[in-house]
């Protein structure tokens, strides 16, 4: 019997049948944990409870077109820039070679090298790929589609857009800001914010 504690709660870790079994027994107490264990075992052994079959992961492909573009238009229908951001971002996956893989087969490895044959490109735009990417793997893990989330890095070198304030501007908004929000403006301009 293998139980070991994490956090308050007590897990139990077997192999049956070459399967790695590791579940939580929601028990602080270790008595009952192990008692759930072997209550675990019993059911495998008697054919009660087999092998959770895992559902196999879709293809970026099909879950690109099917899911994620219909939630991208559906949660962002005020926002036409974000809509038109994420399909921009899903056609350049759709010609990768990313696009014929599993969902479970999709790294930081291979987003990288889809990086890399846009290196053409700017940064941005590279970046477009594989922000659309990582959300849509995100939500894949949200959906119940993937079990595990990829932490997929951005390209360097994009460039952010910063707007500083002229004198003039700053001026003018003074002018026509009521109080308290003139003092507070006054603040984050002095301060650097």
């Amino acid at each position: 019997m293998s139980i070991y504690k994490r956090g308050s709660v007590y897990w139990y870790k077997f192999m049956w049948k070459g399967e790695l079994i590791r579940e939580s027994t929601k028990q602080g107490n270790d008595k009952v944990a192990r008692r759930i264990e072997a209550g675990h075992r019993t059911r495998l052994a008697e054919g009660l409870v087999g092998i959770r079959e895992k559902k196999p992961a879709p293809v970026l492909r099909n879950f690109l077109e099917d899911d994620f573009q219909q939630y991208v238009e559906t949660n962002h229908k005020g926002k036409p820039g974000t809509v038109e951001y994420y399909k921009d971002g899903v056609k350049m996956l759709l010609k990768s070679d990313l696009a014929s893989l599993r969902l479970d087969q999709v790294n930081d490895q291979g987003a990288q090298q889809f990086a890399a044959r846009l290196g053409h490109l700017s940064a941005s735009r590279i970046n477009c790929g594989l922000r659309t990417l990582r959300r849509a793997l995100n939500l894949a893990v949200e959906w119940r589609k993937l079990e595990i989330p990829v932490k997929i890095k951005l390209a360097k070198g994009e460039r952010m857009r910063d707007r500083v304030l002229t004198d003039k501007e700053l001026e003018n908004y003074l002018n026509a800001c009521p109080q308290p929000w003139r003092d507070a403006a006054v603040i984050l301009r002095g301060t650097g914010m």
